[in-house]
């Protein structure tokens, strides 16, 4: 399994950083491997909500169908899944001030039959990407809120 770390401030209170995070087809506008993300079903942001996820990640592009397994306050985590890997996302929020949250992000990726044969080439990728995430979704929340 790979499991990457981040914890960051974005300047946003703790309700509306979490508010954007839980739609996760917000994804294409702050993970650098999202290429598409579409809810497949309708209604309130809830546990059990789901999302089709299209990523690219060395030159090959795959689908993944993510569900919402929880949403508290100050937590979310997305689970998705295909035949060859499941990915967690793990967020978890904590208020720095009135205007600023601090965001621990934590992906894991669990390959699944020969692919996980892969997974020690595939660790240094995942923590650039991790970094990239670090870059572009602070930026990506506030450009939503303006």
């Amino acid at each position: 399994m790979i499991t990457v770390e981040r914890s960051f401030v974005v300047g946003l209170p703790l309700d509306e950083l979490v508010t954007y995070l839980e739609d996760f087809s917000r994804t294409e506008e702050w993970d650098p491997g999202t290429v598409r993300c579409v809810r497949l079903d309708e209604g309130p942001v809830l546990p059990g909500a789901r999302w089709r996820n299209t990523s690219r990640f060395r030159g090959r592009t795959t689908r993944l169908e993510y569900r919402l397994v929880t949403r508290e306050p100050s937590r979310l985590m997305f689970v998705g899944e295909n035949k060859t890997v499941t990915a967690t996302d793990d967020l978890g929020f904590k208020a720095e001030s009135a205007s600023l949250t601090r965001l621990t992000y934590r992906a894991s990726l669990r390959f699944k039959g020969l692919a996980r044969l892969a997974t020690p080439f595939l660790r240094a990728e995942f923590e650039r990407l991790g970094d990239e995430v670090v870059e572009r979704l602070p930026t990506a929340a506030a450009q939503r809120r303006a």
